[in-house]
């Protein structure tokens, strides 16, 4: 059995299908359905079973075993909101859920794969998986980067897999539940659809208008990444996981243009209450993760952006 929590969300779900299309249906999923229009993003998939999130981590801490083999736990499970400023709400859900998933692995010796975040790297302008590049700029980022330390710890030592893969800007298909959170090519294509513009940030940070940086990264190539790692057993670390190239927000809009034949940019005025809080650059370096052989291949951002709208057109 392959447990994945968040395994009805965005990357959680996607992975799900992914361990389908290689013939594995032995999945159970483990979510929060308070937002019960999630279902969506499974409803096509195959599992064995499904927990609510609660439940589950009651069985976890409990060291309840779940009936049969448990061959890899890959947890996508958190709040990924970067404005959600409750920070006890914040540690309990990203940080505590997963110090009791990571012992509970290491008790058994399972597999254990989760999700981290580029946003450890904050404003910061290396994006090296060191300690003296890390400065996250919300609790979101907080989160991710002291469980980070906290795997560190145990890394050397374990006899058990242990990985951590720090997403940079996520993007594709079963992101549509996520609202502000969905990623800027959901949300400018909506924008195309509904007004026939999209709208952009002008200038911040010595940047022009639009002229932001981010490094964007098609899921299905995340899947991969993570599928990768499970079939190399022997492989443990925290690594970066993106395209190594940084696109303008500019570039992502043309890309959308150009895929509906209309429309136009406009500028709107860098929100305030982002000042400060914005990563106007981000670009992985891949070189700790190509190092140790994943050759795993990423899609610019032309490609990229091209499949997941044809993808989606049949949704909206």
């Amino acid at each position: 059995m392959i447990i994945v929590t968040g395994g009805a969300g965005f990357i959680g779900s996607n992975l799900v299908h992914g361990l389908n299309k290689m013939g594995c249906n032995n999945i159970l999923v483990v979510d929060d359905l308070t937002d019960g229009t999630k279902f969506k993003n499974i409803v096509d998939c195959k599992i064995l079973d499904y927990q609510d999130k609660e439940e589950f981590l009651t069985r976890i801490k409990r060291e309840d075993s779940f009936g049969e083999k448990i061959e890899a736990i890959f947890h996508q499970g958190a709040c990924s909101d970067t404005t959600q400023w409750n920070g006890v709400y914040m540690m309990h859900n990203n940080y505590d859920y997963s110090k009791a998933l990571l012992h509970y692995c290491l008790d058994k010796n399972i597999p254990f794969i989760y999700a981290s975040s580029a946003a450890v790297y904050g404003s910061g302008k290396n994006f090296q998986e060191r300690s003296e590049n890390e400065q996250p700029l919300n609790v979101y980022g907080y989160t991710k980067l002291l469980f980070d330390q906290y795997v560190q710890r145990f890394l050397p030592n374990s006899k058990s897999q242990i990985v951590g893969l720090r997403y940079f800007n996520v993007y594709g298909p079963r992101e549509q539940h996520k609202g502000k959170m969905a990623s800027v090519i959901w949300h400018f294509n909506q924008q195309i659809i509904r007004d026939g513009k999209i709208k952009l940030f002008s200038g911040s940070d010595g940047y022009a208008d639009g002229e932001q940086l981010r490094d964007f990264v098609f899921v299905e190539d995340i899947v991969n990444v993570n599928l990768w790692f499970w079939q190399k057993h022997g492989c443990s670390g925290i690594y970066n996981v993106g395209t190594g190239k940084a696109e303008s927000f500019n570039a992502v809009g043309r890309q959308i243009l150009t895929h509906h034949g209309r429309g136009n940019i406009e500028y709107i005025p860098f929100p305030e209450q982002l000042v400060g809080y914005y990563q106007s650059f981000t670009q992985a370096d891949l070189s700790a993760l190509r190092g140790i052989g994943c050759d795993v291949s990423f899609r610019d951002i032309k490609s990229g952006v091209k499949d997941y709208l044809r993808t989606i057109e049949g949704i909206i």
